[in-house]
């Protein structure tokens, strides 16, 4: 039988504080930081630090698991199939003294350079030998100290776009990189990687 259970952790509250009002404490959505590592060798080396202090917006980061339909009968079931990421966008303020948009640009051309038409993976192979990086969503506490990381595994820029100019606006400019990513893991911000199910085997 399904029992209440916050009307019931709830019901003594002369005694003893509400759950809610103490021990439902979250993380805020602006607590973050992203950190990219293993650029590639076409970038100044600060360039991964000036990220930091522009990124200013990062799209929600996921994974989906479709589905394979199995058809018997009169019945229908589902089984998990192949694991899709889904593509990441990083906006970033277009700070001046920074030179981010410039910085993105290079990035964004590394892989791919418009006024000649050619990829360049090879120019943006880094120290693994590959011109894909790694990136960290740094989740901060109420003291701005890293509470969890969301890891993403291969990851290289898909787009790159200015926002809208606007006289009528009173806000920053900005810059938008799409990027895709092959792998991702949400652990706490000391465990290995691979160590998402290491405490239940």
């Amino acid at each position: 039988m399904a029992q209440a259970f916050y009307v019931t952790a709830q019901a003594d509250r002369e005694k003893t504080k509400p759950l809610i009002s103490e021990g439902l404490d979250s993380v805020r959505a602006y607590q973050f930081e992203i950190q990219f590592s293993e650029l590639p060798p076409a970038l100044a080396a600060n360039v991964p630090q000036d990220f930091i202090l522009a990124a200013k917006q990062v799209s929600q980061v996921g994974m989906t698991v479709e589905d394979i339909e199995v058809n018997r009968v009169n019945d229908k079931v589902f089984y998990p199939g192949k694991a899709s990421p889904e593509e990441l966008t990083v906006t970033f303020d277009n700070l001046y003294n920074r030179s981010v948009s410039e910085a993105l640009w290079k990035w964004f051309s590394t892989i791919y350079d418009p006024t000649t038409g050619k990829f360049h993976t090879e120019i943006a192979q880094g120290a693994n030998n590959t011109f894909k990086c790694n990136a960290t969503i740094v989740h901060l506490d109420s003291r701005g100290q890293p509470l969890y990381e969301t890891r993403l595994l291969g990851v290289y820029p898909k787009s790159w776009k200015t926002a809208e100019f606007n006289y009528s606006t009173n806000e920053f400019h900005t810059i938008e990189l799409g990027l895709r990513y092959d792998f991702m893991e949400h652990v706490g911000n000391n465990a290995a990687y691979g160590s998402a199910l290491a405490s239940t085997v």
